[in-house]
């Protein structure tokens, strides 16, 4: 047996001809640092090795010896990586790379066993110290940032396939774009893109004097000058941030006044900020700190109800603020005691009334004041029941009450008296068949958004005039009907309260966003914008199907995908991307995405499963996955792989990659350890992957709400045994596992980065192959991962590297050629000049 340290290879001769080839011959290294480029490793080499790794370097190939370990550590894997390098030049990278990937050295986790004990069972978690809910702890900051070093390594033969694919992605959109105008008060209020520039502007024009009443075909005039209320771009750059992100954006009613919350963590607090229009001087003397990013204005132009976060991120309580006095002396008017419940604040369309909402995860309650009295006591509409859940607007003298309890579990809508809310009686019945969404009321109409088989669907309902109460049930009203297989659709009122318009966002897996106006008086409708794809898309060119799939209880679980016409060959042999979530009642609903089309284009099917657990299916579906029923979730996504593989005969196991992020992320570490032999690749995005043990500790935000989720295992040894056997942390044993990247995020409030971690720490630890296993930390970020639309694009082209990676796919070019690179990035925003 040969030792390391005396390893033969064979590498004279190819030496020779890598350095021939690079055009070095016999010259020195040309000022290449082998010390720090070989990590101390030099010494390891003879001369002619030496050479060819100076070769390579200046041949731009110098990521082959990222990350080498020091001297002494897989030395005969190093020997191996150049001999193979030194067998050619065009194909060095390519024929080196299972002897590069030999050589990293994954960070292996310290064990610190630490026994958590539940109902008698004790479970022993050698990495709970990776823990740190102050985020700065050496030992645990310095594992992340040596996870993310290898991750790094890993990918770097891909770095050049980052930045193409970020480039393709990127000429794909329209960099100077705006939404659709709202016409409100008097002004369009729009947002829009600069070329170049990663944040939005907010911006108003008025609506011409001589202006018509609103109608389905109106459009801004743009002789009107602009105002820019808010300049993310310039505000980001003065305050000198790297993370910036904006919750909530309101004129006050006069429309003289600005307030808007930002986060510039990642943590998800805010800061409250208010300025006039007029001077840009800012009133909140510096904001408002520890805000969930939720606020409402009065009707006295002067008055401001905010919700604060408790020290578990718990929105809890709500004050009111009047402008330019001292924030500490802002007056509590409501905290709400119950640690389950999180608390909101808003406004009906008919600025009339200011609700507080409190709520669980299956129990709700709202408050109301007229806007119009801010000092006034806030009064409960309908008491707090268990397991009863209801939203409140307002028209005239009556409250339109959608509610969902045991009885009626896909909601009825209810009309009933202000002045007495308990005498409602029923304006849309409860139907099995048919969930209720929710309602949009205006002045003279009522649209009812609902899912029936899966789809969102929308009726509009005639009001009586002069705000008068509706005569009885409303009927089916006049539905909404759209042709495609599998979509998305909202459907709202927009404008002042008696505006006619109806507003329809519509997309599908190839049906780009779309923005329909709809005149309720006259029933005619306007395509106000289709979302400009760029690059020479054709919508013809994609097909998007539905299919069904077969749970092992009977269930039939539906499928949404989409592939490219004459490129996917629908013989097995294509890449699969599947998709999944199913928690929370969350519909994960088809959508256009044009970052896909990078998938697509190359050959990819990419499907939806709608699994139990989400809301696709109304809320029947959602009971069935959830609490002591979550395995349904699980095995529904491993019916919907099977389905794909073996009936629809769409993929192989060995080309299926799938994908899930958060709940969803749950969904992944579960199936991973059921059924690893289903999938080659997972993504598991900011992944709740330590359920038990988070769900164990109150201390942690979202355990206490979330009980109604999951179940309470602290309190129960049913709940305790049933997750445990879920839990996929508590479910990693020595099996072979698919390639895995797992994403985490530093200062994620909803997720802990140590749960991502501690996933991945153990794979290392027991898992049997030699697959990829990377974790991804992002140390700036948080739940909702990087803000830039730009910096969004690298991190889905990181992911989309990496399947291509583990499919050997990253020569496949697109099907119609390379792109053209997208516009020239216009110059950095200017920070924006200090108030006054």
């Amino acid at each position: 047996m040969v030792s390391a340290g005396s390893i033969i290879v064979p590498i004279g001769a190819a030496a020779a001809s890598v350095l021939v080839g690079l055009g070095v011959g016999r010259r020195t290294a040309g000022g290449v640092n082998l010390r720090r480029q070989l990590n101390g490793n030099h010494k390891l080499l003879t001369r002619q090795e030496r050479q060819v790794a100076s070769a390579l370097i200046q041949a731009g190939k110098g990521y082959l010896f990222r990350n080498w370990p020091p001297p002494g550590v897989h030395d005969a894997e190093k020997r191996r990586l150049l001999a193979a390098a030194a067998r050619g030049v065009d194909s060095a990278a390519a024929a080196a790379e299972p002897d590069r990937l030999a050589v990293l050295v994954p960070p292996a986790a310290p064990q610190e066993p630490k026994a958590i004990e539940a109902h008698g069972d004790t479970r022993t978690d050698k990495y709970y110290w990776l823990r740190d809910d102050e985020r700065k702890a050496p030992a645990v900051v310095g594992h992340l940032e040596a996870e993310n070093a290898y991750m790094r390594a890993v990918m770097a033969d891909t770095e050049a396939l980052q930045e193409s694919l970020y480039l393709e992605m990127r000429a794909r959109i329209k960099e100077d774009d705006q939404q659709v105008p709202a016409r409100y008060c008097g002004y369009y209020y729009y947002t829009r893109q600069e070329t170049g520039q990663q944040y939005g502007l907010h911006c108003r024009r008025r609506v011409p004097a001589a202006a018509a009443a609103p109608a389905e075909t109106d459009v801004l005039d743009e002789k009107e000058p602009e105002e820019v209320l808010l300049d993310e771009n310039a505000r980001k750059a003065g305050l000198g941030v790297a993370y910036y992100s904006v919750s909530g954006c309101e004129t006050s009613p006069d429309q003289r006044l600005y307030a808007w919350a930002e986060d510039t963590v990642g943590g998800e607090k805010y800061t409250l900020h208010v300025k006039d229009l007029a001077s840009g001087a800012e009133l909140t003397r510096g904001g408002i700190p520890g805000m969930s990013g939720n606020f409402e204005w009065a009707a006295d132009n002067a008055t401001l109800f905010y919700v604060v976060k408790d020290h578990l991120d718990r929105p809890y309580k709500v004050l009111r603020h009047k402008i330019g006095t001292n924030p500490n002396q802002d007056v509590v008017v409501y905290e709400e005691k119950d640690e389950a419940f999180y608390v909101g604040v808003g406004k009906s369309r008919s600025e009339k009334i200011i609700y507080i909402s409190s709520g669980s995860a299956v129990t709700s309650e709202s408050r109301y004041l007229r806007a119009d009295t801010p000092d006034g006591e806030f009064r409960l509409v309908l008491p707090r029941v268990q397991d009863t859940e209801y939203s409140v607007t307002d028209r005239g003298d009556w409250f339109f009450i959608t509610l969902r309890d045991k009885a009626r579990p896909n909601s009825e809508l209810l009309l009933a008296p202000i002045a007495d809310p308990a005498k409602a009686e029923v304006l849309i019945p409860h139907s099995r068949e048919v969930k209720l969404d929710g309602v949009s009321v205006g002045a003279d109409y009522l649209v009812a958004c609902t899912r029936r088989g899966g789809l969102e669907r929308a009726a509009v309902h005639k009001l009586p005039p002069g705000l008068a109460r509706p005569a009885g049930a409303l009927g089916e009203g006049e539905e909404i009907r759209f042709e495609e297989p599998a979509y998305s659709l909202s459907a709202y009122l927009t404008g002042d309260f008696d505006s006619p318009i109806l507003r329809m966002s519509y997309t599908s897996l190839t049906t780009p966003a779309t923005v329909i106006d709809m005149h309720l008086g006259t029933g005619k409708r306007c395509e106000k914008k289709v979302a400009p794809v760029l690059g020479g898309f054709e919508r013809s060119r994609y097909v998007t199907e539905r299919l069904w799939a077969t749970a092992p209880d009977g269930v039939k679980v539906p499928i949404s995908l989409v592939y490219r016409k004459g490129l996917a060959k629908l013989d097995g042999s294509d890449p699969m991307m599947l998709d999944g979530y199913g928690s929370y009642e969350i519909s994960n609903d088809p959508y256009f995405s044009s970052t896909r089309l990078s998938l697509l284009d190359r050959g990819f099917i990419f499907a939806i499963a709608h699994i139990r657990g989400g809301g696709e299916m109304g809320r029947y579906w959602y009971e069935d996955g959830k609490l002591q029923k979550k395995a349904n979730t699980f095995t529904d996504f491993i019916a919907a792989a099977e389905h794909l593989i073996t009936a629809a005969k769409l993929v192989a196991p060995a080309r299926l990659c799938i994908e899930g992020r958060s709940a969803g992320g749950l969904l992944m570490g579960a199936v991973l350890n059921m059924r690893p032999d289903l999938f080659h690749a997972a993504i598991i995005g900011v992944g709740f992957v330590d359920a038990l043990t988070t769900m164990l500790d109150d201390t942690i935000p979202l355990t206490i709400i979330e009980r109604e989720e999951w179940g309470d295992p602290a309190a129960d040894a049913a709940v305790y045994s049933y997750m445990k056997s879920y839990s996929p942390v508590d479910n990693v044993r020595p099996q072979r596992y698919p390639h895995i990247l797992a994403i985490a995020g530093l200062h994620d409030p909803r997720v802990g980065y140590w749960e991502p971690a501690k996933f991945v720490a153990k794979l290392r630890e027991l898992k049997t192959d030699r697959n990829l296993l990377l974790l991804k930390t992002e140390m700036g970020a948080g739940h909702f991962s990087v803000t830039g639309r730009f910096e969004r694009l690298k991190e889905v082209a990181f992911e989309f590297a990496f399947l291509f990676k583990v499919l050997g796919m990253m020569d496949k070019p697109l099907a119609d050629g390379p792109l053209p690179p997208p516009a020239a990035p216009a110059p950095e925003a200017a920070a924006a000049p200090a108030a006054k």
